[in-house]
């Protein structure tokens, strides 16, 4: 099996331009899914997935564990799609998770944590909309920054592409809800380590709802197409490749 990697495609062509639109979609990937994970009404499926192994393995460190998981990710995309990894790739993996965790951290440092927590319905159902909308649309010019993507988006991607016949968005959305139950079998097994769940969901204890992550799963595959064509057609560096 050849393994289609360079050095090379980490720094392709106009790379300077492109790296800080990327980063900056990252950075802001990690704060709007810290504001989620507050809100407690749910996140992307990868953090979904993520939070509740993290529960199982008995630990709050979501960064670590982002870690843990994309590097198993890392083996398929390598033998299956390495063209896929780039700065984009390293930026995704290690960055959100931490990034996250820091912001958090913030939160309750400023206040913030606990106005989400006794905020009434209406602000924070118009806070949630307004973060949920901001992430995906981070997430969707992330991905089309054309500097590699993460190895959890990557695997989409690579199916859609070498394995199965369909639109990259409709594996997306089934990858995406695939993740969501490997965090229900995760939460069911760590119920212990979750003493005071958030949500509940036929029975089981949830650190964060399965509302936001179901409606997540369905956004991040149509909007990651969507932006792709917008930046391409209104973007002179992403258009010329």
């Amino acid at each position: 099996m050849k393994i289609n990697f360079s050095l090379k495609q980490f720094f392709p062509q106009k790379w300077q331009v492109k790296f800080p639109v990327m980063l900056f979609a990252v950075v802001m990937m990690g704060v709007t899914l810290s504001v989620l994970i507050e809100i407690g009404w749910g996140t992307d499926p990868a953090t979904f997935m993520n939070y509740h192994v993290a529960a199982l393995l008995g630990t709050d460190n979501i960064g670590l564990i982002q870690i843990m998981d994309y590097a198993v990710f890392l083996i398929f995309v390598i033998l299956f799609g390495a063209q896929h990894i780039g700065l984009g790739s390293i930026a995704n993996m290690f960055f959100i998770g931490f990034v996250s965790d820091f912001s958090r951290w913030i939160w309750k440092l400023i206040g913030f944590h606990q106005f989400l927590q006794n905020a009434e319905l209406l602000p924070k159902a118009g806070i949630f909309a307004f973060i949920l909308l901001f992430f995906v649309t981070a997430c969707a010019i992330y991905m089309n920054s054309e500097l590699g993507i993460a190895p959890y988006d990557a695997v989409p991607a690579i199916i859609s592409d070498r394995f199965v016949k369909l639109p990259f968005f409709i594996v997306r959305i089934i990858f995406d809800y695939s993740s969501i139950t490997i965090g229900l079998v995760a939460a069911c097994f760590a119920k212990n380590n979750i003493p005071n769940p958030v949500a509940t969901f036929c029975g089981i204890g949830l650190r964060t709802n399965i509302f936001g992550s179901i409606c997540m799963a369905l956004l991040l595959g149509p909007a990651i197409s969507l932006v792709g064509k917008f930046m391409k057609k209104i973007i002179p560096v992403f258009r010329e490749n």
